[in-house]
């Protein structure tokens, strides 16, 4: 059953929607060394009124660019909870180590005093990604719990600022 986004969850979304510019910071990990990239991300009310998709585009110094698209909606058993679907990544790209082509069914997401959280599981562990709009800028942090971990270890954050919308034609 779709469901439009409920008046309390597009207005905790609100502060997110538009167009945010600047840069991702990568650890080392196994996956690849410590590295930045020029970031973009994109959020936008879609399927009149039943989502809000996210785009992330990564420039890298190489002239590498990895683009990622998401969908959050409302999840129709449970109204206010959020689940997000994920797709175009690729293993080891904005910060998926534990995902690939194929990342299955959406990953539950919520909110936490302002905090977007959104876990995905897999057989490996756990990779949680955190947004939120704090003095003006969308700061994305991720970090990865692999097997028995007890602990988060971060991996990637993202610090944007709002672009200004185009003017009109």
């Amino acid at each position: 059953m779709n469901r439009r986004l409920t008046g309390a969850t597009l207005g905790a979304l609100a502060d997110f929607l538009g167009r945010w510019s600047g840069t991702t910071r990568w650890e080392a990990t196994a996956w690849g060394p410590a590295r930045s990239a020029a970031a973009e991300v994109e959020f936008a009310r879609a399927a009149g009124g039943l989502a809000v998709t996210v785009a992330f585009r990564h420039a890298e110094a190489d002239g590498g660019v990895a683009t990622v698209t998401g969908v959050l909606t409302e999840d129709p058993r449970h109204p206010g909870a959020l689940l997000y679907e994920l797709h175009g990544a690729r293993a080891g790209v904005v910060g998926l180590p534990l995902g690939g082509p194929a990342l299955g069914a959406p990953a539950r997401a919520g909110w936490d005093d302002g905090v977007l959280t959104i876990e995905r599981r897999s057989a490996r562990g756990t990779a949680r990604h955190t947004l939120q709009v704090r003095d003006g800028e969308l700061i994305h942090s991720a970090g990865l719990r692999l097997g028995a971990a007890g602990e988060f270890t971060p991996f990637m954050t993202t610090v944007c600022r709002r672009v200004p919308a185009a003017a009109p034609v």
